[in-house]
């Protein structure tokens, strides 16, 4: 059987996001979608939020799961969770060399495990988290954002900054 874990802050969802989820539930037996928790980072939502969103956005998607995780390596939450696959993003050049040592860390921590890159089309690629919550505010920006996330992602943000 051939499992593998996506994980990501996923602070908010994005279409590039969606894109791999749904990539890697075609590739593999099994997926695992999760939430990296990092204390010391503020997020926009809550990981009960940011659950809720995933799994709004991937209910056709029966078999996935959707988890999140605190306090320890991607690597070994995805041995704890039987995987034999860590599915990554590549959207620059920079997560290219990024990746490529986690990749090699990954595999001197846990040799059985394996990172599976995917690169997503160009109209998603630049698009981050990151990019997504710097959109917001100026004037027009609900219909810019429109294009980057999923539906119900979009529903977060005009509740939280909508007018």
């Amino acid at each position: 059987m051939k499992r593998a874990v996506y994980a990501g802050s996923f602070d908010p969802v994005t279409n590039g996001h969606l894109w791999m989820i749904e990539q890697g539930y075609e590739l593999f037996d099994e997926m695992i979608v999760a939430i990296g928790v990092n204390p010391e980072k503020r997020s926009t939502f809550s990981v009960a939020d940011r659950e809720a969103m995933l799994r709004e956005c991937t209910s056709h998607l029966p078999k996935l799961k959707v988890e999140s995780f605190e306090n320890q390596f991607l690597v070994n939450y995805a041995r704890t969770m039987g995987a034999n696959y860590i599915l990554r993003g590549i959207r620059t050049a920079s997560d290219y060399e990024f990746e490529r040592t986690m990749r090699y860390v990954n595999a001197d921590l846990v040799p059985s495990i394996d990172t599976i890159f995917l690169m997503p089309p160009r109209e998603i690629a630049e698009v981050s988290s990151t990019m997504i919550k710097g959109l917001v505010g100026p004037e027009g920006w609900e219909g810019i954002l429109k294009q980057y996330v999923p539906g119900p992602v979009y529903r977060r943000f005009m509740n939280l900054y909508g007018s």
